[in-house]
């Protein structure tokens, strides 16, 4: 995995990737067993994080800079995503907790 002109950044490169795909590995781990939404919300976030970085790296190791503009879309998106899940998050959690006090505001005014 080491490149053929030995440089120091393909190497880095290299252990960037490693240590990403890792990231990654962990993340949807975390994703997945949960125990909350928060807690997904957060690990999505991170993986899209973690994917923005891959774009970067494989437009350092292979010096296409198309990569860079794929990066920023990627970062944008993901931004407006976690906005969207946390608004979301949060609209349920208001939710139960008016839910649990018996506001009958709640359940649309009925009597």
């Amino acid at each position: 995995m080491i490149p053929e002109d030995g440089s120091i950044l393909g190497l880095a490169v290299d252990i960037s990737f490693i240590l990403i795909m890792a990231a990654m590995v962990l993340a949807f781990v975390r994703l997945a067993r949960g125990p909350s939404l928060p807690d997904r919300v957060v690990a999505l976030d991170l993986i899209t994080v973690l994917a923005v970085a891959f774009c970067a790296l494989f437009a350092i190791g292979s010096g296409q800079e198309a990569f860079l503009d794929v990066a920023i879309a990627l970062a944008l998106v993901a931004f407006l995503a976690t906005i969207a899940f946390a608004r979301f998050a949060e609209r349920r959690r208001a939710r139960s907790l008016s839910q649990d006090d018996g506001d009958p505001s709640s359940d649309g005014g009925a009597p």
